[in-house]
Formats: structure tokens, sequence, C-alpha cells
């Protein structure tokens, strides 16, 4: 695959050169016809190499912006198409012959991109009204229609090299190399216009006065982002360990999670937490225990570098790498390696602890469409970092593959209490909240569910509407038709809901079921309007558990249906309002129910 890249990747180059020597051919020359187009091309060459190397430098990210296409701009315009190529000709063959360690294959490149980008810009020009020669404010319509083209062949020609190269989506790849270059080029248009005014005015003298300006502005702007790189590790840099900090590594992270959902891409997350830290600094005090997270924070920044893993400080004794490209498999064998190297390398009191070494427990997490966004992303490898402790520390751990990780009896009592709170306010949601616990109870054993899975989605039918607490009373048992008000005071129960259950480290596994129990499969639902497989599973089946409770329910707004219009009902809705697979197996268990009818009667008893 690899092997086959690499062969486009030159078929690439090798087409981009064959067009760059063909225009050149066609329209450029290898000599000045006089010796003052001689002293004037030397000059324009010299200029053009000084520009080259004096870059000026933008911050945040450091891009690079190179003035020479204002001088190829401006030589264009002033003195037409063969003077500029023969002026680029000449600066490429000493650019290359300073720059030895660039394959000349890309050197090559460079120049007949630029041989297009040229000779596409002056046709524009020309064919559009533009005059050579004269650098007029009436031909302003010609000059941006110039920088235009010149500005979209760049762009075009190396994104898809970069297309080839890497393989990734090319729209994705454009805007990436958009951000930024507006601004850039716009710079480089009106700068060529000075430029040429110069020219036409003083050659020799502008020349000279613009390059000067020039490197001054290149000084000015690398002081100016070298202070900017100063401040922004202040703010980035945990100062402590040296290592990224909690807030900037939360932004990488939804960085990431933005470009691996758009390319489709690979990443695992690990938290980290040292092991009985507290006992260590109970026992030497707090500059020891300062070293000692110093000395953790290097030996783990050190592997990472190796595998180009982001890794921070993510609070007190907490640490967390992003692995990009790496599933959840080789995450694990990745940080039990390097909880081996930890266990295996000696820190001056470490022997008072537990295991007689230094040791951490880790959480891991392969990113998934199901993780809504970062935050998600983190608890589910904080509580899976939890699990590992639970078992034993000196442990790591992969989220999902607890197992009975939450006992039913336990949170069965603890979320009954919180259930009961409706008893005073809202019967009708806590009989509500019952019946629909009893069906996922049943229906979960008709479906080829996990043990683990089916516990959370029993304890989420139990409490997924716990959020109405918060909504108004007149509002939860008002008879007739809701305002619009009122209608959307009771959708915010869901987000009320995961508040609420978020608190509990405990049940962080049933938060999705609270928040996206009305989420739609076609995307209409609410809080986030989700669609499809991007609803988690156990969400999708509790909406049609709750959806065919509340439509054979009374309820104060709503009608009630019979058993059979509410399995026409869900049918109807297969495919847009519910999952059509779970649908109807949701409907089978239901039609087995309907002739055992003691069944039917002591459920709505209950």
């Amino acid at each position: 695959m690899r092997q086959n890249l690499l062969r486009r990747e030159n078929i690439y180059l090798s087409f981009v050169v064959l067009i760059g020597a063909i225009i050149f051919a066609a329209f450029g020359n290898l000599t000045f016809y006089s010796l003052q187009d001689w002293v004037l091309g030397y000059g324009l060459i010299g200029a053009t190499l000084v520009l080259i190397h004096y870059i000026i430098v933008l911050p945040p990210e450091g891009n690079a912006l190179s003035m020479d296409s204002a001088i190829y701009l401006a030589s264009l315009f002033v003195f037409g198409l063969e003077t500029t190529l023969t002026i680029l000709l000449y600066c490429s063959f000493i650019h290359f012959s300073y720059e030895r360690n660039i394959h000349w294959l890309r050197h090559a490149f460079n120049f007949a991109i630029y041989c297009m980008m040229i000779s596409s810009a002056y046709y524009v020009f020309t064919l559009s009204g533009g005059i050579v020669g004269d650098v007029e404010v009436t031909m302003l319509p010609s000059y941006l229609l110039a920088l235009f083209v010149y500005f979209v062949a760049n762009v075009l020609l190396i994104g898809i090299f970069f297309w080839i190269k890497k393989r990734q989506n090319f729209i994705y790849l454009l805007k990436g190399m958009l951000v930024g270059t507006v601004e850039a080029y716009s710079s480089t248009l009106l700068l060529s216009l000075v430029l040429g005014r110069l020219l036409q005015e003083h050659p020799i003298f502008g020349l000279s006065l613009f390059v000067s300006i020039t490197i001054l502005l290149s000084f000015i702007f690398r002081q100016h982002f070298e202070l900017y790189k100063e401040i922004s590790n202040k703010a980035n840099i945990d100062h402590l360990t040296g290592l990224k900090n909690h807030g900037y590594f939360k932004e990488v992270l939804s960085e990431k999670m933005d470009e691996v959902k758009r390319t489709k891409g690979t990443v695992s997350l690990a938290m980290l937490d040292i092991d009985d830290f507290k006992k260590y600094n109970d026992s030497y005090g707090h500059l020891k225990g300062d070293h000692l997270l110093q000395f953790f924070g290097e030996l783990i920044e050190k592997e990472c570098n190796e595998k180009e893993y982001i890794v921070a400080r993510y609070g007190g004794e907490e640490f967390v790498i992003l692995m990009s490209n790496t599933n959840e498999s080789e995450a694990k064998a990745f940080i039990d390696c390097l909880r081996k190297k930890v266990n295996d390398t000696y820190f001056e009191g470490v022997e008072l602890l537990p295991y007689g070494c230094l040791s951490f427990s880790a959480g891991i997490i392969e990113w998934n469409q199901q993780i809504l966004n970062s935050s998600e992303f983190l608890s589910h490898a904080d509580q899976a970092m939890y699990y590992a402790k639970a078992q034993g520390k000196n442990n790591t751990h992969i989220y999902g593959k607890e197992i009975d990780s939450i006992s039913i009896e336990e949170p069965m009592e603890e979320m009954e209490q919180q259930l009961k709170l409706f008893l005073a306010r809202d019967v009708y949601t806590y009989r509500h909240s019952k019946r629909v616990f009893m069906y996922a109870v049943e229906f979960s054993k008709k479906i080829e569910l996990e043990d683990y899975e089916r516990k959370i989605l029993m304890l989420g039918a139990l409490i997924h509407d716990i959020g109405k607490l918060e909504v108004p009373r007149e509002v939860i048992n008002k008879k007739g038709k809701l305002t619009q008000e009122e209608w959307e005071l009771i959708k915010m129960h869901v987000i009320w809901g995961r508040d609420i259950v978020s608190v509990n480290k405990k049940f962080l596994d049933i938060v999705p079921l609270v928040e996206l129990h009305h989420e739609r499969y076609d995307g209409r639902g609410y809080p986030h309007g989700l669609k499809g497989e991007e609803i988690p599973k156990l969400a999708r089946i509790l909406c049609i558990i709750d959806s065919f409770d509340a439509m054979t329910t009374e309820r104060p707004y709503q009608k009630t249906k019979s058993f059979e219009e509410a399995i026409d009902e869900l049918r109807a809705c297969a495919g847009t309002q519910f999952d059509p697979f779970y649908v109807e197996g949701f409907i089978d268990y239901i039609k087995e129910k309907i002739q055992k009818p003691e069944e039917l009667v002591s459920e709505k008893k209950s």
C-alpha cells in the first residue's frame, strides 16, 4: 500500500514537472536582452532569494509567509511573462544549489508549480483587460482576477499532492490549507502593486526599499511570534511538570475528535493516576511529592514522544495521554509497557508504597461515533481508570470491558430513593418509570444484550425521567395541551436529568440513556438532534419502551392508545422516530404479553 502511494506521488510530481517544463519552454527564456535588463534582473533575482530566506512568521501556528510571490506578481504586471519566468528559473536553480538536502524532484515540482501559477495569472490578467507595463488603479479588477487564479492554482496543485500523499478527505485538506491563506495572498497582492509602482518610478531604489522594509517586517514578526510563543507556553504549560496543562489538552482533544469524525480515523485516550500518591505526600512532604510528579511526568513524556503521543498533566496526580492512529488494544499494550517501565524505575522513597515501587492505574477508551463530546470521552476514561483502581491498582482497564461492574441491587436502592421524590409531586412519572423499568427487564431478555448492557438499560429505564423533578409542578400536572413555552420546559428534563445523574460517578454509564432517550432515529429529536447509530444503542431501545408506555397509559396532555393502536404507531414510526430493528423485536415481545392478560393487569396496577 505504501509503495503504491509513493508511486502515485512520484507520478503526480513528474506530471506537474513535465507541464511546468513545457510552459517554460514555450514562454520563458534563458537570458535577458540588454545590459540594463541584466542589471535589473540580477536585482530581482537577489531580492527574491533574500525574501525566500527572510520569511514573515505569523502567529498562532507559526505559518510562514514568503514575499517572493509579491516580486513575481510585480514583475508580471510590469515586465511581463517571459522576464518573470526567467527570474523564476535563476531563483530556483540558485535555491537548489544551497538547499541540497531537499530532493531534486521537489525543487523541480516547486519550479513547475510557480510556472503554472505565473502563466495562468498572466493570461487571466491580459484577457481581462490588464496591460503589462503600467500599474494603474483602473486595472484593479484584472489584478484581483490574476491573484485569484494564482491563489487557486497554488492551492489545488499542492492540495492534490497532499491528497495523494496522505489519502485524507480532499475537502478537509483544502479547508486546512485555506486557513490564513486568504489574508496572506491579499497582502501579497497589495505589496506586489506597491512594488510595481516603485519599479516603474525608481527600479533599483524601489526594489532596495521594498526588500529592506520586508526584512525589517520579518525581524519584527519573528520577535512578535517568539513573544507570543512565550506567553502561550505560560498559558498552556503545567509549570511543575513542564507538560501541557488541563486547559490546553481539552482544546487539543476537541480538535482531534473533530478531525477523526471527518476523516474516520482512530484515536484512543488514557487517563493515568499515580497509585497511593497521597500516602507518599503525607510521609515525605509536598516538596518531595512535587519532585515525584516531575519525575513521573518526564518519564512518561519520554516514552510518549517516541510515539508522537500527546501527554498532559490533567490535575493533581492524574495524567492523560492522547494516542492518534491507535486502537484500544494497541493503546492497552503501550500503557502496560509504560506501566512496567514505571514499576522498574526507582524513585527515592517508593519502597514505602504498598507495591514497593512507583505504579499507576490507567483507564483506556477508543473514540467511537456514540461519544458526543470531549467531556464524555474524558469521563469514560476516568471511569475506566477508577475501575482499574478498584481491581487492586497498578492496573490498566479498557472502558466497557467491565464484568458486573454495576450490581443491580445497590444502585436500585439508591435510585428508588430518588424516584420516590416523585410520589409527592408527580405520581404519573413515578408509575411510568416503574413500568418502563419492568418493560426493560423483560425485553432485555428477548434481545442479545450482554449482562452489563442489560443492567445499564434497566437502571436507565428506572431513572430516565429524573430530570422532571426540576419541571414546575403546575406544568408537569397540567391538564390539556401544553403551550410552546411549557413544552420547552418539559424538553429540558433530559438535560437536568443528565446533570443530576452525572454527579455520581458510579452512574456515568447511565447518563446517555437519561440524556438521549428522546432522540429520534431520523435526527429530529432532542436535545442534540442525533441521527441513526449516532444515538447509543441502549438509548434507542429505551426510546421505544418509553414511547410505548407513554402511548398506552393515561397522561395529562395526551390521549391514551390501546396496545394494538400503539403497535401500529410503532410500526408507522419505524425508521423515523424509532430504530426499525428493535421496533420489530419489541412488537413481538408486546404481542406475547397481549396473550397473557394477567401480566398486563398486574402492571397497570403497579
